[in-house]
Parts: C-alpha cells; structure tokens; sequence
C-alpha cells in the first residue's frame, strides 16, 4: 500500500514519488548513499517525484534533517542505475536508496551539515534492522558507478558512520599487493580502467588524496581492507 501524503510522522514527510515498480525478489542487501547534486532540495524533491524523470530513492535527507520518504522499501526504486557491486549488477532490483541534499561537485559541493547526518545515520540504522544488509553492501553511488558518478564524494564522514555501526571502514596501512586484486575481491567492477576504480576507492576509504593515482596510501588501505573481508 501507497503511503497518503504528504503527511507528517515521526518527523519523517511522506512525499510518494511515482517512480518505482515491483522488486523481482525479496532480497534486500545493498544500501546505497547518494548527494542529490542539485542546487536546492527542493529542486531535488521535484525531479525525484516527477513522473517524467524516471528517477526516485527511497528517502531523501535535507540538509536541516528532514526526512522525505518517497517510495515503500519493498517497493524498486530508480536510483542507481547501471551498477555492480561484488558481482552484483543493476542494484536497484535489492538496493536501498537514499539522497542526501548537497549541491554536489557541479553546483558548489560543501561538507554535510551535522544535523542531515545524524538523521542519516538513523536513518541508515533503521533500514540495517529491517533488512540483512553486511557492512561490506553499504556503498557510494560512486563505488558502484565508478564510470559516471562522485556521490556523495569525498566530504562524507564514511569513517564517523562505520565508528557508529553503519558501513565499513579502515584506516590501517598494509603491506601493498596487486591493487586490482584488492578492488575486485572489495567489490568494484573489475571491467573499468584502474585509475577509474582508484578514483573512487580514494573517494570512500582516501578521501584526503583523490586523484586517481596508486600510491602508497592507496594501495596499503585497499591491501588492508581486503584482509578484512576475507
């Protein structure tokens, strides 16, 4: 069932997007994080409710907190498009999405307000009590469209999130390997030229040095956080 709105609960406004369809199984087990990369939220809102747009998320974050809940959760919305993530592709078929307000790199990209990611973080622990999502499966738009997206990019506190139980996160330097391997077996797509993959590997887990490069940094992070998913 649909939910009425927009209505007001739990300081969470249901605003009802138009934009989904049915899942084709049960199987949620990806939590995808995204910036709306629009000049305003309400912008963002509009085009995510737009019949014409064929895009939505589950929820969208505004910048002062505010919750927008667009489409049921066992519904599929349209946010990730073409994707893979550890051999997974299309990800909106058992994804759950949400986008976090922020004008992103094309319309003046800035840090997130402490307010919007306390109400993402709980926001993100709700949906892990509902659904068996692992730690590995919580991911950036970027880390499962390396190709064409940013989102939410380097400013998101991924650490600060893993420290309080929603993603994963290193900050270990291992012995470097062979740095493909390690991004394979993490979970990106193996078929996108390296410096791709690094780009937005260094988004996630190197957010202080983005650019594209292998360094030491790089490749002993990813080396470490490889040791940990085995």
């Amino acid at each position: 069932m649909r939910h009425e709105g927009p209505a007001v609960l739990n300081q969470t406004i249901f605003t009802p997007s138009p934009n989904f369809d049915d899942r084709p199984g049960p199987k949620i087990d990806h939590l995808v994080l995204h910036y709306t990369g629009m000049q305003t939220g309400a912008a963002a809102l509009e085009r995510l409710c737009d019949p014409a747009s064929r895009v939505s998320s589950h929820y969208v974050v505004d910048e002062d907190g505010t919750v927008y809940a667009l489409v049921e959760e066992g519904k599929r919305a349209w946010h990730a498009g073409i994707s893979y993530w550890r051999g997974v592709r299309g990800l909106n078929d058992r994804s759950v999405g949400i986008e976090i307000v922020n004008p992103g790199h094309e319309w003046g990209y800035r840090p997130f307000p402490e307010p919007q990611m306390a109400a993402v973080l709980e926001l993100c622990a709700g949906i892990l009590r509902r659904h068996p999502i692992p730690a590995r499966n919580i991911v950036a738009h970027s880390d499962i469209a390396p190709d064409r997206k940013q989102d939410p990019g380097e400013l998101f506190p991924w650490e600060w999130f893993a420290e309080n139980g929603v993603g994963l996160w290193t900050g270990e330097i291992a012995a470097p390997g062979d740095i493909a391997e390690d991004l394979a077996v993490i979970g990106y797509d193996p078929a996108f030229p390296l410096p791709v993959l690094v780009t937005a590997f260094q988004r996630h887990f190197v957010p202080e040095a983005v650019t594209g490069n292998v360094d030491q940094t790089t490749a002993g992070r990813a080396a470490a956080l490889r040791r940990i998913l085995r």
